[in-house]
């Protein structure tokens, strides 16, 4: 039976949904749309097996095909970034981070990562996180200038003597010195991880940087640059393979979910392809026009502007807080997130910045032109806020926009 004879219900919410995907512009720099490859990998029968261990060391029957799917998944990874040893199972990025943290680490070791406010993300050590209640974190900020204050990770370095030092940020725009934290971290005798989940994509394609071959580990999502299902990977040194898998199963997560694993395949071959790497300089290409127009209206862009895919901008140098700017927006079908900027004095509900970026945008086909529209709508509905009659007109001319870069036209539940 299909689903909307089934459950009316949640047929109509998921068609809703798909409505909003197609009429609005998604730019929160963390979501993107997947292929109808993935989206037919990830809702196929390899949901049904359970295969709790790893390809060729299984503690259930029947896995043949399922070690098929989860080796295709390492190898194309492994192809992607140089990686010596992957783990496709992590569920998502913060399960990833932890498993690695569990690995490397003894209780009340210490990590030095990001501060959230300047970048960071809540899985490095922010206080509120069950990590730093078992872990020593030490974080790190941006300078003045707006990049990543290495003679303060140095300076914390052989101060704190960290067992690990972390860099991968979730709101910072710029790239990122590997090397210059691989010499602070031998200096003092640390292991180094690089969270890359947004950047991904673009360091798959050689758009960025590539911690791989040079860090001991590196964790990532699936699902933002990378355009593929929600999950987790991580990739590291062989010398540290059996002690992370170790730590995925059987110390955090039982059976692994072989459909995303699927899917996950899928996407990789995907960006292995060509036409990846033009899709990832378009990405960037749109976040510069973005930098661009935002700068011209006089907006405060944090770090200066972006090496990558996305833009952390001060808006209440406009009159309206981060939490309004988002409110305004999703009223003209415009999908950003609010957040916190540098040393923000406001509350995390509702800060001072939003985020966002182009990684959806350019899937659908826009390009630089597009960018340039987009800005004037951002501008317009952050200056006219409260205004919810420009606001509905704003929205109209982006459901017509929109018409012109359909998603999934043949897709309905």
């Amino acid at each position: 039976m299909k689903l909307s004879q089934y459950d009316p219900e949640i047929s109509e919410a998921l068609n809703r949904e798909k409505t909003r995907q197609q009429t609005g512009l998604e730019m929160i720099p963390s979501e993107n749309f997947v292929s109808e490859a993935v989206l037919e990998a990830l809702g196929s029968i390899a949901t049904n097996k359970y295969s709790e261990g790893y390809p060729g060391k299984r503690y259930y029957g029947g896995c043949q095909e399922i070690d098929v799917i989860e080796q295709l998944a390492i190898d194309r990874a492994k192809q992607l970034f140089g990686a010596e040893h992957v783990n496709v199972q992590p569920l998502s990025g913060a399960p990833a981070n932890l498993a690695v943290y569990v690995a490397l680490l003894q209780p009340g070791e210490t990590v030095l990562g990001m501060d959230l406010s300047h970048g960071g993300h809540l899985t490095h050590g922010h206080p509120v996180t069950h990590p730093a209640k078992v872990w020593n974190f030490i974080r790190y900020k941006t300078t003045a200038s707006g990049e990543i204050d290495y003679a303060d990770i140095e300076a914390k370095a052989r101060e704190h003597k960290p067992k690990l030092i972390l860099v991968g940020y979730s709101a910072y725009s710029r790239e990122i010195d590997y090397a210059r934290i691989k010499q602070i971290a031998d200096e003092v005798g640390a292991l180094t991880m690089a969270d890359i989940a947004h950047i991904a994509g673009l360091i798959a394609a050689g758009e960025m940087a590539n911690p791989v071959p040079l860090f001991d580990v590196v964790t990532t999502t699936t699902h933002k640059t990378l355009r593929g299902p929600r999950g987790g990977m991580i990739m590291c040194k062989a010398i540290h393979q059996k002690a992370i898998d170790k730590a995925v199963f059987p110390g955090l997560q039982g059976g692994p979910h072989e459909n995303v694993i699927a899917a996950k395949a899928v996407a990789f071959k995907e960006a292995l392809e060509p036409t990846f790497k033009d899709y990832a300089r378009q990405i960037k290409l749109n976040a510069k026009v973005l930098e661009v127009e935002f700068l011209a209206r006089g907006y405060r862009l944090m770090f200066g502007g972006t090496d990558n895919h996305l833009l952390l901008i001060d808006v209440s140098t406009k009159g309206v807080t981060g939490g309004e700017a988002e409110k305004a927006l999703d009223k003209a079908a415009i999908t950003v997130n609010k957040n916190a900027i540098p040393d923000d004095t406001r509350p995390p509900l509702d800060p001072s910045g939003i985020r966002l970026g182009t990684p959806a945008l350019t899937t659908r086909g826009m390009k630089e032109d597009d960018m340039k529209k987009i800005v004037e709508w951002i501008d317009q509905a952050i200056v006219n806020a409260t205004d919810d009659g420009k606001l509905a007109e704003i929205r109209r001319e982006v459901e017509a926009f929109t018409k012109n870069f359909p998603l999934y036209p043949n897709l309905e539940y």
